[in-house]
């Protein structure tokens, strides 16, 4: 199928409540974080499959509304629940009764324009909570027929949308009037990302081979966690950082994946993050226990 240049995708920009920030790693021009060259960290495609499958805000909107009303109308598109085929094509899970149901439902076969929008925002209570955003334009069209039942059980497994949502009809069963939930697929064309790491384009070919961080379904409960339980800990790992110590600063746990933790310190009307690489990246929480085992030892020794 042939389709139009140009989809409508934001810029890559940071919100003005991260520019503030100083880094370990080096700043931009705007003293946003910025990773120094060699430091290990996830590429943007796996970044932006770990948001897609996270529980970070999602928000759907389609440009090609021919007012600002009817735009404000689609602005108001939530998903409930989303994934990613093996092909890169993002599955979203909306109300029936909504804007962009209906709209996709009476484009047949033209193009409809989509653009997704994820919000990352910190888990943990920290000066400039906002991690992060994605985004992904392309072209949206109702899931039909035997691609159904396979993209329902593609969703269930990472989403228990049954129990969730208590649905009343079944999601691989073919749609009988207005359904109440309707499966849509996000053909993706363009993807930009702007977080803690960076800001890029990404690939969507590259999306489709990329594999979310496994400790995506665990972060907020293990971040949340070790704020909590063991501040103590985590103020320990300071101790770590040279001479960018400083007393009296507050650390507070600010993202984690299988290669490591960073760590974000305030004090003294200034804040910097510390990134704390793990010798070896973790595949599970088991593994990730043994890493923080030995990061804390390394900090308290």
């Amino acid at each position: 199928m042939s389709r139009p240049h140009g989809i409508p995708l934001p810029s890559a920009h940071r919100s003005s409540d991260s520019n503030e920030t100083e880094s370990a790693f080096g700043d931009d021009k705007q003293g946003q974080p910025r990773p120094r060259e060699g430091v290990r960290q996830l590429t943007g495609a796996e970044r932006v499959r770990t948001l897609v499958e996270s529980n970070a805000s999602v928000s759907l909107t389609l440009p090609g509304a021919p007012d600002s009303q009817e735009q404000a109308e689609f602005g108001t598109g939530v998903p409930a629940a989303r994934t990613v085929t093996p092909d890169g094509d993002v599955i979203l899970l909306v109300s029936g009764e909504s804007a962009a149901a209906r709209a996709a439902a009476h484009a047949q076969d033209d193009d409809l324009t989509a653009v997704i929008e994820i919000t990352d925002v910190a888990p943990v209570s920290v000066p400039h909570r906002i991690r992060g955003r994605a985004w992904l334009a392309g072209w949206l069209t109702p899931v039909r027929g035997d691609d159904r039942a396979a993209c329902a059980a593609l969703l269930a497994e990472r989403h228990p949308v049954g129990e969730l949502l208590g649905l009343s009809e079944s999601l691989d069963l073919p749609y009988s009037g207005r359904p109440a939930w309707m499966l849509l697929r996000l053909e993706v064309g363009e993807i930009s990302v702007d977080d803690l790491w960076g800001a890029e384009r990404v690939d969507p070919e590259d999306l489709a081979e990329a594999a979310p961080d496994p400790l995506v379904g665990h972060e907020t409960e293990l971040l949340q966690h070790l704020a909590s339980a063991h501040g103590d800990l985590v103020g320990d790992l300071s101790g770590l950082l040279g001479a960018r110590a400083a007393d009296g600063m507050t650390a507070v746990p600010l993202a984690l994946d299988r290669l490591g933790l960073r760590v974000r310190f305030t004090g003294g009307g200034s804040s910097f993050d510390a990134r704390f690489d793990f010798p070896q990246p973790v595949a599970d929480v088991c593994g990730l226990r043994h890493a923080m085992r030995r990061l804390f030892s390394a900090a308290g020794g």
